[in-house]
């Protein structure tokens, strides 16, 4: 089996290379919803498997002058979405929870005030169980967050220090413990096919994330991305037969449990999907400020990408000089199938018809040839009223994706 794509609880989303001098669209008569991401780059340790913008923290965190570049680079992007409702904020990295309450406290009116935020709009910040205690859940809260994100990773001591995690079990159980006393929505991360888990092993940490009663999980498999120090020096991973009976054996132990298996690595009970997140797979807008995070904008003739600059030092030093946005590209016409696709069939209901033109400009019909190849091939279903992946194709997303790239 090929391995899915990975995203947990999205924080950032790697966008293609940027293209030049592609063909502009028409026909996006609405603006979809908007969401605004905040990267926040640093760690106290990078772990061997990710692949995000992060920074070991080896010195001081600068952490007010990250907070004024981070402001500055919310002042200079209001142009470009002015107007326009946030329906959701995501505190990503990265180790959010490193910076203090002050500090998120401090970014939150900053957004309040520079843009409209909907009412009870969803404010997710992503912490390390390692890097949390009481008092900044409570400053959190206070500032505004009403969501958390936790990485656990595994609830297994060896597990654990073998994805270069700077907790422990006890740890992760205490922080969970603490997020669901402090607030109504936290999201645990799991990962599954880790370097010599067991099947049991794999379900005795799903069991462990049902125990502390969350309502939303997400599970993912662990996948060796080049420049990461695992892609380098590769660990002894399960077998693919293993970690497909891995998957299968969580999946079905949290669908007993009441769990709905929302997205590819998603589940929750009733109401409790990340909105978020729901946005990025509905190929809505978001907004990303702060060191390399992307943009997805659109306007009445074209859909954008922007990123930021990458570094911390370089984004806060260009940020501070009105120069946050590193670069700028607009969306190929031949491209926006493919990009649609990939975020909206990762959604188990897939999505309705109409929202692939609201999306993007286009009509449905310039793929209906890959759709009827898709269908075809049994990984994709189509009615006159919604597209969903076939549970064949959410086994092998990759390969539906692929009939949708050039």
């Amino acid at each position: 089996m090929i391995p899915i794509i990975p995203i947990a609880d999205v924080a950032s989303i790697n966008s293609p290379a940027p293209v030049t001098g592609g063909q502009t669209i028409s026909g996006l008569k609405n603006s979809p919803p908007l969401s605004l991401y905040i990267h926040i780059p640093w760690c106290v340790k990078k772990c061997p498997y990710c692949d995000f913008n992060s920074h070991e923290s080896r010195t001081d965190i600068p952490e007010q002058q990250y907070v004024k570049a981070l402001i500055a680079d919310l002042e200079q992007s209001v142009p470009c979405v002015y107007g326009r409702k946030i329906s959701s904020v995501f505190f990503g990295g990265g180790t959010p929870s490193l910076f203090s309450p002050e500090s998120i406290s401090e970014i939150l009116n900053a957004v309040n005030m520079l843009t409209p935020l909907e009412y009870a709009a969803e404010v997710t910040l992503e912490a390390n169980p390692g890097t949390v205690d009481t008092a900044h859940f409570e400053g959190y809260k206070q500032a505004g967050v009403n969501r958390v994100s936790l990485g656990i990773q595994s609830f297994n001591n060896e597990h654990l220090s073998a994805l270069g995690r700077i907790h422990d079990r006890k740890q992760a159980i205490m922080a969970a413990e603490l997020a669901l006393t402090t607030f109504d929505r936290v999201n645990l991360d799991v990962m599954y096919g880790l370097p010599k888990q067991s099947i049991s092993e794999a379900l005795q940490d799903a069991n462990q994330a049902l125990a502390l009663g969350s309502d939303h999980l997400s599970f993912y498999h662990l996948t060796l991305e080049p420049n990461t120090a695992f892609y380098r020096t590769p660990p002894s991973l399960p077998d693919d037969d293993s970690s497909s009976e891995m998957q299968e054996q969580v999946e079905a132990l949290l669908a007993e449990n009441d769990f709905q298996h929302y997205e590819t690595s998603a589940f929750s009970k009733a109401k409790s999907q990340a909105r978020h997140n729901i946005n990025y797979w509905s190929f809505g807008d978001y907004l990303g400020i702060g060191a390399g995070a992307h943009s997805k904008l659109s306007y009445h003739d074209k859909i954008t990408r922007e990123v930021r600059h990458k570094h911390p030092k370089a984004f806060m030093s260009n940020a501070e000089t009105g120069n946050a946005v590193y670069q700028t590209w607009s969306i190929p016409q031949k491209e926006l199938g493919f990009e649609f696709m990939m975020n909206a069939l990762r959604l188990t209901e897939g999505f309705n018809i109409g929202l692939f033109q609201e999306r993007t400009g286009l009509p449905l019909i310039t793929l209906k040839k890959r759709l009827a190849d898709a269908e075809s091939k049994g990984l994709l279903i189509q009615d006159q009223a919604r597209i969903k992946p076939t549970l064949l194709g959410q086994r092998f997303l990759n390969d539906l994706l692929a009939i949708f790239l050039d």
